[in-house]
């Protein structure tokens, strides 16, 4: 049965929890994901000879590793630890498997059908410290070595894409502007080589690489060549002498070996200079220009880019109080533990048994709003249950709204009846398809979405109820700061099809947290962890709709009738809580006036408040009686809303289309931008777009090429080339 999101074992420790499921799993293997480990493949199938001596390279190159395994001998895969993960290298028979990728350490091999061996030492008995440790340079090197060393027909016509193969187009001069861009630097060029292997290349190309040196650097590119050309085992030391001194380039230089270094995975570190003319002796003379201008800890990002928070990462669950015990209840009894749906139910939960009873200095209320997504099957409706019975438990079961809003005057006659009150609703992306199509949807059905807006901004304030000229109608009922909390749950699939940008731009969207699952389907936990709540979880839920045990605040005036005013109590922000939603209003502001307009402007201008109403109902939980928000409060807080923003926008960009032609582009970029720096070849794309015609998919595509959001390179295989699409 196929792992889905495997790959995040590559980078955290295995959880007790998942330890525990796996050991029900008595027939399954073991597999390694790479990142930290990387895992040398030699497959050579009919050479033991040569097979020991590209491991004798492995071991004088990259050190010797006690972790061999063997499965169908002589092939043998060498297990090391890298400095920093890096991609994988596949030069067949050799390849590299780094990030990204598996090999299986304990198991049947399908060929012998006898189990795989360690015959140094087994890799469960090493640490990970144990292990060699080996940077993606000496992975490249290595490469290039054992290239050199295979026979003339087993080495590959072609290396794959993302590996060092030179083709005569390639090697043409880059297409840059100016004489100044044939000049280099010698650190630049000397780390760009490395990204251009020398191992069996035609003398054609040798010679434009020798070119591309001497014009970048002159007669200081001597030996840079020299050391190049010597990695080759066809290099002749006076030949090589010979060749240089007759190069006279005139059009080629480092323009051209930095275009190739880059195309085979080179980046640049910043830190390194490209182009001498950029380099100013002393100081630099915008120095002093920089120096008389104001300092901001905002950082403004490129004018074309997202306008994505930075900001520290959020730790979902670092949790105190009653909002804590409440997510613990949640995950630990859930067949399938959703902690980003059970932390944004929670927060509507107790946000609307909170509601009209506190407020922050800005009067700032509990009302939220928080969409659950994930997809089916991935447990979204555990933190629902959970909800409606506790809140039977502790008799507040007059909190809880109807299972559906059926209408907008039905969702005012809930609110009137009941001020503060929690909606749980299953689908919501069903609903949002109807609410949001004013065309073809009946008035009651979009009445909600709209008093849905109206509400969220009436929170701190009467809502005027609306005026009937019908004599059978009651006069208008008006609420005194109602308190309206939403979560509702759908799949990524119904939610992003409901939408149109129209949706974003009016800001009804905006006001609602977008909680996205990472792990759509996360460990089961068997047919879940069944038990009663505590009775301190309860009890506290009790308290907090109290207002705290102490009777502080108007509790009285709350109870008594949706049009009473009420006076809720103030919850104090501590001076480095302040600081923190301080930044935040620095950042926001930076990225609002940069996207002035735009359909992201209602998403961040929500930022802050929302900001402010998680960090006060976190703060209520841990203390309902003398509530103040703490820095750890305003930092999660923020955090939680940065999360749900980028998410938010980053998702936008991807799926929410005004038509079909639109749509199809988006949906075809995605699947794209899925498989990752692989890619997908055409005909896989083929197949996963059925839902258009051929014309229709040839189209999307050839747009995506023309706008540069894709590109197409031919791959080569064991038959015949492939065409591939990948983003760059």
């Amino acid at each position: 049965m196929p792992y889905r999101g495997w790959t995040k074992h590559a980078t955290r420790a295995t959880t007790v929890h998942e330890l525990a499921i796996w050991k029900q799993w008595s027939d399954a293997g073991i597999g390694i994901p790479c990142g930290m480990v990387a895992g040398v493949d030699i497959d050579i199938v009919d050479d033991a000879s040569l097979a020991d001596r590209l491991q004798a390279l492995a071991f004088g190159m990259l050190g010797e590793t006690p972790a061999i395994r063997i499965g169908q001998y002589p092939k043998r895969m060498l297990v090391y630890r890298t400095a920093m993960p890096f991609k994988g290298i596949k030069a067949h028979p050799l390849e590299i498997l780094s990030q990204g990728q598996q090999f299986v350490a304990y198991a049947i091999h399908p060929g012998t059908g006898r189990p795989y061996e360690w015959p140094m030492r087994s890799l469960a008995d090493l640490t990970l410290a144990e292990l060699p440790t080996i940077t993606e340079a000496q992975a490249h090197a290595f490469i290039e070595q054992t290239l050199a060393m295979l026979p003339e027909g087993m080495r590959p016509a072609r290396l794959d894409q993302g590996q060092h193969v030179i083709t005569e187009q390639a090697l043409q001069p880059a297409p840059f502007q100016s004489v100044s861009d044939l000049i280099g630097t010698p650190e630049a060029i000397q780390d760009a080589l490395r990204y251009i292997v020398n191992a069996d290349l035609p003398y054609d190309d040798w010679v434009r690489v020798g070119m591309a040196i001497k014009g970048a650097l002159g007669e200081a590119g001597a030996n840079l060549f020299f050391d190049w050309s010597a990695s080759s085992v066809k290099n002749v030391p006076a030949a090589t002498e010979r060749a240089w001194a007759s190069f006279h380039p005139m059009v080629i230089g480092a323009g051209t070996i930095y275009h190739l270094a880059q195309k085979h995975g080179w980046r640049p570190d910043t830190a390194i200079i490209l182009n001498p003319a950029n380099k100013h002796p002393g100081q630099h003379p915008a120095a002093l220009l920089l120096q008389k201008m104001p300092r901001s800890p905002v950082s403004v990002p490129a004018e074309d880019a997202p306008p994505f928070l930075d900001g520290p990462e959020w730790h979902v669950t670092d949790l105190d109080g009653v909002l804590g015990l409440l997510v613990d209840y949640m995950v630990t009894t859930a067949t399938r533990p959703q902690p980003i749906l059970a932390v944004g139910n929670a927060l509507c939960a107790l946000g609307a048994l909170m509601g009209r009873r506190y407020r922050t200095e800005t009067d700032v209320r509990s009302n939220l709003y928080v969409v659950g997504v994930a997809d089916s099957g991935s447990g979204k409706n555990h933190s629902r249950e959970v909800v409606i019975d506790l809140l039977f438990r502790a008799g507040l079961k007059k909190f809880l709204g109807g299972n559906r809003i059926a209408s907008g005057a039905g969702l005012l006659r809930a609110i009137h009846d009941h001020p503060a009150i929690l909606f749980q609703q299953d689908e919501f992306g069903m609903f949002l398809q109807a609410a949001a199509d004013r065309k073809r949807s009946p008035k009651h059905i979009t009445d909600i979405l709209d008093l849905m807006t109206e509400l969220y901004s009436s929170s701190s304030t009467v809502f005027l109820g609306p005026e009937y000229a019908m004599p059978d109608k009651k006069g208008r009922q008006d609420i005194n700061q109602p308190c309206l909390c939403i979560y509702g749950t759908t799949t990524p699939t119904l939610f992003w099809s409901a939408l149109k940008s129209a949706n974003v731009t009016d800001g009804s969207l905006a006001r609602f947290l977008i909680m996205k699952t990472q792990d759509d389907y996360p460990e089961t936990n068997g047919a879940g962890a069944l038990r009663e709540p505590s009775e301190e979880l309860v009890a506290a839920l009790a308290i907090i709709a109290q207002n705290g045990s102490s009777g502080e605040g108007n509790v009285q005036g709350t109870t008594t009738g949706p049009e009473t005013a009420v006076d809720p109590q103030v919850v104090p922000m501590l001076p480095d809580a302040w600081e923190r939603f301080s930044a935040l209003n620095r950042q926001v502001t930076a990225l609002l006036r940069r996207t002035r307009g735009s359909q992201f402007s209602p998403i961040l201008a929500r930022a802050w408040e929302n900001a402010a109403k998680v960090a006060l109902i976190r703060a209520v939980s841990a203390d309902p009686v003398h509530p103040v928000i703490r820095d750890a409060d305003a930092l999660w807080a923020i955090a939680l809303v940065r999360y749900s923003i980028n998410t938010f926008i980053a998702d936008v960009e991807r799926f929410v289309a005004d038509n079909q032609t639109e749509q199809n582009h988006k949906r075809v970029l995605g699947i794209i931008q899925g498989t990752g720096s692989k890619g997908i070849t055409q005909r896989d794309l083929s197949r996963r777009t059925q839902f258009m015609d051929r014309r229709q998919r040839q189209e999307v595509i050839q747009s995506l090429l023309d706008g540069g959001q894709i590109v197409g390179e031919s791959r080569p295989s064991r038959t015949q080339p492939s065409l591939v699409y990948r983003v760059p």
